[in-house]
């Protein structure tokens, strides 16, 4: 007995998730030459005024990287 299927694909958009239960976006910052990171914290700007703390101690550290974590989403479109 032969069955036969047939098959929809669906379109997804990825993105950032805004639902109020979501977890809020976080940001840190890494000191490039030492490695040492600041508290991470929901303003951008904490992570800039712990660089500034930071290269007052050590004034050749002078790079810095910022790590951003934000939760994301699939959101479900047409199917197809």
């Amino acid at each position: 007995m032969v069955t036969r299927r047939s098959y929809r694909f669906r379109q997804y958009t990825l993105k950032p998730d805004e639902r109020a239960d979501a977890e809020p976006t976080l940001f840190v910052m890494e000191c490039v030459s030492c490695g040492f990171s600041g508290a991470k914290g929901e303003d951008a700007e904490d992570g800039s005024e712990w660089a500034v703390a930071h290269v007052k101690h050590h004034p050749d550290h002078l790079s810095y990287r910022e790590h951003i974590t934000r939760s994301y989403q699939f959101e479900p479109g047409e199917w197809q």
